[in-house]
């Protein structure tokens, strides 16, 4: 079956200003993921974004951070897609998610945005059949303070948090690359409770 994960996108915000917030959370996942590959972003203007190729378990893997900022992120991805002619159920899309706390982090296959804006403009390109890695950033209570919350740049307990599930989460990607979303899911949502 050739449907294994070809290409990881974290959602974010470009600029310096954005780097530490919590809503670039899928930027600090593949920053890791290209960090452990020793692998460089560049720039491409065609897609309006920063792009790696990575080796993942004998398998080459796109690693992609749209620069559009958060609610255009679906141009870049579909444009990353249809270039090197991969389809949808073969993107990983990681981002920051309110509805878990700083310290879970879950893959999931499909479904819907969940107010998220970057997740909302993917699903409108390349509809809702991807995986999804939600990275727990915390609620702040609220409802109309969720857009201040995630724009702020994380306290050192809750960036402590997120990037350990950053790392939890990268070392199971190679199993996602070669074994599915299944295998991948059983050791990442099972870590926390060993």
């Amino acid at each position: 079956m050739n449907n294994h994960v070809t290409m990881i996108a974290g959602l974010g915000n470009p600029e310096e200003r954005h780097e530490r917030t919590l809503h670039n959370a899928g930027f600090w996942f593949v920053d890791e993921l290209a960090r452990r590959a020793g692998a460089i972003f560049k720039y491409e203007k065609r897609f309006d974004a920063d792009v790696c190729k990575v080796d993942v378990a004998g398998h080459d893997v796109w690693l992609v951070k749209p620069q559009s900022y958060m609610n255009l992120s679906g141009g870049p991805v579909r444009g990353v897609l249809d270039y090197y002619r991969l389809n949808a159920r073969q993107l990983l899309v990681a981002h920051d998610e309110i509805d878990l706390p700083p310290g879970t982090v879950k893959l999931k296959d499909g479904g819907g945005h969940g107010g998220h804006n970057g997740l909302r403009d993917v699903i409108q390109h390349c509809g809702r059949d991807f995986l999804r890695l939600r990275l727990g950033v915390g609620h702040p209570g609220q409802k109309d303070k969720v857009t201040s919350y995630v724009l702020k740049k994380a306290s050192s307990d809750v960036e402590a948090a997120i990037m350990q599930n950053v790392n939890d989460a990268a070392d199971v990607v190679s199993l996602l690359v070669e074994d599915g979303l299944n295998a991948a899911m059983k050791k990442l949502h099972t870590n926390k409770s060993d």
